[in-house]
Formats: structure tokens, C-alpha cells, sequence
């Protein structure tokens, strides 16, 4: 893996945001990057205040992102046009992971629930899937919704370890990822033997699933999986990346396969965003002051990647877009 840790600005003073161009925060580690990195955009940090911050969503037709503080219990949302931020859902039950299906739903993990949920247009709440063959889920973490309608998911452990970000328990079933079908509402394990499952993602066109193991020896990797023609199952595991004294979290596809991936803990000048191209080389980074754990990318041309980083939210326009779906 390249070297990442000798390309941070310094935050020994807090945050502060670029006072010139190009941002010093935003370093290209191979040439594939330079056409992504717009020279004249900085990173800008929307909102603070929040105890970890998870599971950023888009919603367009809105102009509004909503984001999930665990430990809080809440969902935020942050308005585009005014910059408000408010709170869109208190009590969450533990909101983690979130996304939008087919029909502009919203999609949502919940550790206190150990279950996944929709939520209505009139903005009542449906449950997916709490239980599989009678065992109660683990506490699922993120989230992501094929073309097809399917929803797929992956349910760690880290919502039973504690009463911070749910609530203590033991589990009940392994750690798997799972496939919602969108006609039957059938469940089915896509994925077993992941170590601590968390972020997932499908390549631009879906034939590859990508699944971070944030608990793998000695490192924690990305996996990755083809995905069979008819979208049901994968197979031909294999490790994408390993991440070396890197922690990846969550992630999500630009629509030329690269990988942004939220990054960092234990190593500050780990943390940000590192960018992967397709071949598995990292690419890029963009350092933060906090460790990022998820990303997604927004705005009216879809160009704006919006970074979840522990206590705040960040954001930076780049020159390419974020897949359709997840």
C-alpha cells in the first residue's frame, strides 16, 4: 500500500480551512488522481458538534444531507441552499448506515433495533428484516441498494459491545452480510466468515461487490466479490486491499470504479479520505483532523463528496461523480 502519512497539513491547531489554492490537504500520490483533484475546491467543514458521525445520505430532490450520530441517537440533516442543520430523527435508535432505495425511500441500520428499516413517504417506519431464521441480527452497520431494488447489508457485532452506540448484548448469530430481494422481501447470507463486516459497496456496474473486514488479522482489508448475472449471489473472494496500519470504513464508487474510502484511527496522519483506483493502487488522499468514517457523494451533479468524520461533517467538490445506487 502506498505510503500515505507524510502528505498531512498541520491540524495541531484544530481545524482550519484552506486559505489558498491548491488546498495543502488534498495530496495526489499517483498521476491517475490529478484529474479528479479540482485545484480550485477546498475541503470545508459543514458541521460540528457531534459524537460520531456515520452514515451519510444525499437526498437530491431536497438539496439536503442527513447523517447519523450514534451515540447522540440522532439523525442530522444539513440543507445545501441555507446551510441549516437540524435534527431530522431523535430518538434514532442508534442510526448507523443509511441510503436511499429505488423509489427515493429511506434506507436505515439501526444498532438499537438490530434491524433494518424504511421509512415512508408520510415518514412512518417499515422493518425490513430484524431476525434471520428466528435469531435477532447483530446490529447492522451499513447499507447499500442494487439497480435491481435488492438491499444488501452487513450486521458486525459493534452495536452489542456496549451502551454507546446500542445496547449490550450477546449475539445471537454470526456476523454475515445479507440480500434483501425486493419482490419476496426473502433474506438470504451473501457473505459468511467476514471479519467484523462494515463498509460495503458495488462497483459501477455491479459486478463486483466490495466489503470492508474491520476485523482482519493481521490487517483490516477490502474484499472483494463477483457478483453473479442475475445479481442474486457472489463468490471468488479475494482481498482487494490490504490496508496495512490503515482502519477503512465505510466507502463508495465513482462512476470510474475508484474507491473513497473514509479512513484513519490510531495514526492522525491517517486520517481523511484515501482514494483507490479499480487496480487496488492508492491514488489519492484528503487529510482531515478527525478519522472519516463514511462517505458519499452529493450534490446537484452528484461532484461533491460529503465526508463523516467523528465529530464533524466535511465536504469538497471533485471532478467526477458518484455511482448510481448505494
Amino acid at each position: 500500500m502506498n505510503d500515505a502519512s507524510s502528505h498531512s497539513p498541520d491540524f495541531s491547531q484544530g481545524w482550519r480551512p484552506a486559505t489558498y489554492y491548491p488546498d495543502p490537504a488534498i495530496k495526489a500520490l499517483d498521476p491517475r488522481f490529478e484529474k479528479y483533484w479540482l485545484k480550485l475546491s477546498a475541503v470545508e467543514r459543514l458541521a460540528t458538534g457531534l459524537r460520531w458521525a456515520e452514515g451519510p445520505v444525499w437526498f437530491g430532490d431536497g438539496r439536503y444531507l442527513l447523517c447519523s450520530d450514534i451515540p447522540n441517537q440522532r439523525i442530522l440533516k444539513w440543507e445545501e441552499e441555507a446551510g441549516a442543520v437540524s435534527v431530522f430523527r431523535k430518538p434514532s435508535n442508534f442510526a448507523n448506515g443509511n441510503t436511499r432505495d429505488r423509489q427515493g425511500r429511506l434506507i436505515t441500520c439501526e444498532h438499537g433495533g438490530r434491524r433494518v428499516v424504511r421509512t415512508e413517504y408520510d415518514g412512518s417506519i417499515t422493518v425490513l428484516m430484524d431476525q434471520f431464521k428466528g435469531k435477532r441480527l447483530n446490529s447492522p452497520n451499513d447499507v447499500v441498494v442494487k439497480s435491481d431494488g435488492s438491499i444488501w447489508f452487513t450486521d458486525p457485532t459493534f452495536g452489542l459491545l456496549g451502551n454507546y452506540e446500542g445496547y449490550k448484548a450477546e449475539s445471537e448469530i454470526d456476523p454475515n452480510v445479507y440480500r434483501l430481494d425486493p419482490a419476496t422481501g426473502k433474506a438470504t447470507i451473501v457473505a459468511e466468515g467476514v471479519l467484523g463486516p462494515n463498509g460495503l459497496c458495488f462497483s459501477p456496474d455491479e459486478k463486483i461487490l466490495y466489503v470492508v473486514e474491520s476485523r482482519g488479522v493481521p490487517n483490516r482489508k477490502i474484499l472483494a466479490y463477483d457478483v453473479s448475472p442475475e445479481g442474486t449471489t457472489i463468490s471468488n473472494k479475494r482481498v482487494h486491499i490490504d490496508a496495512g496500519p490503515g482502519t477503512p470504513d465505510g466507502m463508495r464508487c465513482d462512476i470510474d470504479g475508484n474507491l473513497w474510502c473514509g479512513w484513519g484511527m490510531g495514526d492522525p496522519e491517517l486520517d481523511g479520505v484515501v482514494v483507490f483506483a479499480p487496480d487496488g493502487v492508492m491514488i489519492g488522499r484528503i487529510a482531515l483532523p478527525e478519522r472519516c468514517a463514511n462517505v458519499c457523494f452529493g450534490g446537484v451533479k452528484r461532484n461533491r463528496l460529503f465526508m463523516a468524520a467523528s465529530q464533524s461533517i466535511y465536504a469538497l467538490y471533485v471532478n467526477t461523480q458518484g455511482a448510481l445506487g448505494g
